[in-house]
């Protein structure tokens, strides 16, 4: 006799599994009743977090509200108010549809909600745990709505446990929260975490939004995007090709009232700034697509970032000219862009000064003079004549080596003495450290020379050898960094006058959270109020860096740190200070300079790969060179 094993899951368990995709963190919970209230008409929004919502999470709007039985029914699953029938899949003009969010986050939390709607005289208030209603009763209470979601995944202490450290789980709330007030410019927003307030603000323009949420520098940083055509109309805000950034670029797409993720736009974009923006940096954009909304499918993502356009391909190319239009009105196209790394140096012209060469001159020399006259006839005596010819090339270029020694040595008492060139009796010099680095590699002067500003070249027995200087600089200073760190060696250098530096709320955030792990590695920073910050000192390590640049740098480490792990937070930190740091590209180096990072580089313990796994050298075996040819 056969037993049935196929049977329905418990609604509490089948909102628990629903919760694990849409409901990821608490800013998961954030967006989600956020856009509720957004949806329900709401023109002032309050966000309130205690410890990186943990511990609550309370929305508060000014919206419609509830009634008494909507306020119960809001927690059933897929139970909206925003749709009746699967074509209006197609007809959307809210964020959302699926009546999943509430019943997903009253699965794995403690919810009270106080809800009321405009023109009646009470509204209710309602408690639930765990999916179960606890209570539910008249209440006093504003117009609107109040959420309050308490104590997150208290029912799910695993996934409670696989929550990231507050600093990481903040920034990741106030990112969302910045999508949500990108969109909804007209919407009055106000956030904040542990009873400071991080974000207050008003309905604005985009522009204002953006400058308010980012900082007022973009303001002369964007320029704007405009074209409306019968697919779509487009709008919003790019950044200049000289803002463009290597890494933080703040890159937003939204539809239709809705944010969203979309790789394919996202090659379109920056194949608009080919040539304008070198392949390491990205541009930033702020762009808006405003399309009929049955060309577009929004139920292919449980959080609802990516959306499928029916008219992809004509989008791209309608995107793409509208950014190459606004470029080349604002004269952003790049200039005739130089090669000047191996250019020679060309003085400025005085009028005052002689334009004759600096060489012995003689004036008396005739070369129509023939000093050996041939016969007078053909049919003369002949002899073959010999002329008198200098051979001694010793003789010819007395000297020289040490001229050029001199002309590529400036400084000789800079170099240590183990470093210094040797010029030998040939006339060739000789770095001695570099050819026992380099795998007993000759190291002449001719045969090692910077390639483009970029690269050092240099011959090894296998073959040639490339080597990026920036990041053999990098690989360099992080082991340097980390073993003065792990020795408590580090020393720090005050500033004459402390550098100023405004970060955005979240990165401000982390750098109060890590202000004494930054004071172990040498940095001295106070907070001057609000996002605003000072810097008295810096590690003595950085060298001639800028001071706001690497304390930026290192907060944006930070805050891409996932493992609540101390010494991982060391390893970004001298990853970030080490590329602050690190030689840039295109800056010319001297071959006493050459040979002593390539001499630090072999001395490190992985001289092959940066701390964040990039290549830094390659050899070029000689077979393959002989293929060439």
């Amino acid at each position: 006799m056969s037993i049935d094993v196929i049977h329905l899951l418990p609604d509490s368990v089948a909102n628990q599994i629903a919760a694990g995709e849409v409901i990821q963190r608490p800013a998961s919970v954030v967006k989600e009743l956020v856009e509720n209230s957004i949806d329900a008409g709401a023109t002032k929004v309050q966000i309130i977090i205690k410890d990186a919502g943990r511990t609550l999470i309370q929305v508060i709007d000014n919206g419609c509200g509830m009634s008494v039985t909507d306020a119960r029914m809001a927690f059933e699953r897929h139970a909206t108010s925003k749709i009746k029938q699967a074509a209006d899949l197609f007809s959307l003009h809210t964020m959302g549809f699926r009546g999943e969010a509430l019943p997903s986050v009253a699965a794995v939390s403690e919810i009270e909600l106080r809800t009321m709607r405009a023109g009646d005289t009470a509204g209710t208030r309602i408690c639930i745990s765990a999916s179960k209603v606890v209570s539910q009763e008249p209440d006093v209470c504003a117009p609107g709505s109040n959420m309050m979601i308490k104590r997150l995944f208290f029912n799910l202490p695993a996934r409670r446990k696989f929550l990231k450290k507050d600093t990481v789980e903040l920034g990741h709330i106030v990112r969302e929260f910045e999508r949500l007030a990108l969109i909804n410019t007209d919407v009055d927003f106000t956030l904040v975490h542990n009873d400071v307030t991080i974000y207050q603000l008003g309905p604005t323009t985009l522009k204002q939004r953006i400058c308010d949420l980012f900082g007022k520098s973009l303001d002369r940083q964007l320029i704007p995007i405009s074209t409306d055509t019968t697919l779509v109309r487009i709008e919003g805000f790019i950044s200049l090709p000289q803002n463009a950034k290597r890494r933080g670029a703040l890159q937003y797409f939204f539809v239709n009232g809705r944010n969203m993720r979309h790789a394919y736009f996202h090659k379109a974009v920056l194949a608009s700034y080919e040539d304008l923006i070198s392949a390491e940096t990205q541009p930033s954009y702020f762009i808006k697509f405003t399309v009929d909304p049955e060309t577009i499918d929004v139920n292919i993502h449980p959080q609802k970032y990516e959306v499928k356009f029916e008219n992809e391909q004509p989008v791209w190319q309608i995107l793409s000219a509208a950014i190459k239009e606004s470029l080349g009105r604002y004269n952003a196209a790049s200039a005739i862009d130089f090669d000047v790394v191996d250019a020679p140096d060309i003085p400025v012209f005085s009028p005052d000064e002689k334009a004759t060469p600096d060489m012995d001159i003689d004036y008396h020399f005739n070369p129509f003079k023939d000093e050996n006259p041939k016969p007078a006839s053909p049919f003369s005596d002949y002899r073959p004549r010999t002329h008198s010819v200098d051979t001694d090339w010793q003789k010819l270029y007395e000297g020289f080596a040490a001229k050029s020694a001199a002309a590529v040595v400036p400084d000789q008492d800079a170099v240590p003495d183990t470093m210094a060139p040797v010029i030998e009796p040939d006339g060739a010099m000789v770095v001695p450290s570099l050819s026992a680095q380099l795998d007993n590699a000759r190291s002449e002067i001719p045969g090692m020379f910077q390639v483009k500003g970029r690269y050092i070249a240099a011959p090894s027995k296998s073959g040639l050898m490339l080597v990026d200087q920036h990041r053999a600089h990098v690989r360099v200073l992080f082991d340097r960094y980390l073993s003065l760190v792990e020795q408590g060696d580090v020393a720090s250098q005050r500033l004459i006058f402390p550098d100023a530096v405004t970060l955005d709320a979240a990165r401000s955030a982390v750098a109060h959270s890590v202000s004494d792990l930054l004071q172990s590695m040498g940095f001295d920073i106070s907070s001057l109020g609000g996002n605003d910050w000072a810097i008295n000192a810096v590690p003595a390590m950085l060298g001639k860096c800028s001071p706001a640049q690497a304390f930026a740098n290192v907060i944006d480490a930070v805050a891409e740190e996932d493992e609540d792990v101390e010494k991982s937070q060391w390893h970004k930190i001298a990853l970030a200070m080490a590329r602050s740091a690190a030689v840039k590209y295109g800056s010319p180096l001297s071959q006493p300079e050459i040979d002593t990072l390539l001499a630090d580089l072999f001395k490190t313990s992985m001289p092959d790969y940066t701390p964040d796994g990039r290549v830094i050298l390659r050899v070029i075996d000689i077979d393959d060179i002989y293929k060439m040819f």
